[in-house]
């Protein structure tokens, strides 16, 4: 049997709109749009879900949030601007902790289709995995098939509208700020591989340093999962292979933290002696001594844009708003010894 992507595919609309003109939800689609959607189902003998039909007319007021981990700082200031719309809006909010398991974040996006939610707020990076991106595409396409709404906060490879921090841009940025000190040796504390905004902020660096002429070695990038401990793990690391760099870019704050912490173990002065940068510019980052440098993402203001377009009818094209990241610079940055 047809899928509803295949006939979205075919008709040259967005998922959203197809599912809308197939299931009956009330929703307004121009009637062009709506004419090419019921052609290619026919051309492809497309039969509606009779039980998602049905549930388009019994939708609740709850909202669902599924997020990586909610104690982490970034995903907690991103829930708390999606519940202070919210609550304004009379809607009752489900968080959803995968813990960065994907299967664990699939089940959820089934489990609130099941529970009839409104709408589904994916708040965690979106993955480059295939196995994921198969089975997550069914469970979204058999939500938006019921009437349900998507909003993703990140780049994900799916059919939702989108808030979309700029990761790339704002690694790009604190690349010129550090090469621009004077700094030609740096290292990378990376993320998750498999995580779109770790590459999109790899990325976005090592396409900064090259505008200004600087390599960044693949012996330079150390592995890290965004916690702490693996801050602590990577610097240390770093400093046993001896490798000569005046400045490290730790992709977020909280693994910044724990390489501060062993390059003061360690002796070392920041940043007269190595310079230090972080990214997401959480509350901590102007805590510690010395300040951290780190990259502005708007975290709450993102909460608060994906829970309004979750509340608004959605158009007949896909929804997409992107946020400015900013560099800001503190006390842990600062031109490299030998300059």
């Amino acid at each position: 049997m047809a899928t509803l992507a295949e006939v979205a595919k075919t008709a040259g609309v967005s998922l959203a709109t197809a599912s809308r003109v197939l299931s009956g939800s009330g929703y307004r689609v121009r009637v062009e749009l709506r004419q090419r959607v019921l052609a290619a189902a026919r051309s492809l003998n497309y039969v509606p879900n009779a039980h998602a039909q049905a549930l388009v007319r019994a939708r609740t007021h709850v909202v669902g949030v599924v997020t990586h981990d909610v104690s982490d700082p970034y995903f907690a200031e991103i829930v708390r601007g999606v519940q202070r719309v919210a609550s304004g809006a009379g809607r009752l909010t489900i968080i959803c902790n995968t813990y960065r398991d994907p299967d664990r974040e699939v089940e959820y996006v089934r489990l609130l289709h099941a529970q009839r939610v409104e709408a589904i707020i994916l708040a965690g990076s979106g993955r480059d995995d295939r196995r994921y991106g198969r089975k997550m595409f069914a469970a979204v396409e058999a939500y938006l098939a019921a009437g349900g709404r998507l909003v993703v906060i990140s780049r994900h490879h799916l059919p939702g509208d989108a808030v979309l921090p700029d990761n790339f841009g704002g690694a790009r940025a604190l690349a010129h700020h550090l090469a621009d000190l004077g700094h030609r040796r740096l290292a990378v504390i990376s993320g998750p591989p498999q995580l779109t905004t770790t590459r999109d902020r790899l990325e976005g660096f090592r396409q900064g340093l090259r505008e200004r002429g600087v390599d960044l070695p693949s012996e330079a990038v150390l592995p890290g999962d965004f916690s702490r401990d693996s801050g602590v793990a990577a610097a240390e690391e770093l400093l046993r292979r001896g490798l000569p760099v005046t400045a490290v870019f730790a992709l977020n704050d909280q693994m910044a933290v724990g390489a501060l912490s062993a390059f003061r173990l360690a002796g070392l002065r920041v940043p007269q002696d190595i310079s230090l940068a972080g990214f997401d510019d959480m509350a901590i980052a102007r805590d510690v001594t010395p300040a951290l440098t780190s990259v502005r993402v708007p975290m709450e203001e993102m909460g608060v844009r994906a829970m309004e377009m979750a509340l608004k009818a959605p158009g007949d094209e896909l929804r997409v708003l992107f946020l400015p990241a900013v560099v800001v610079a503190r006390e842990s940055t600062g031109p490299p010894r030998e300059v």
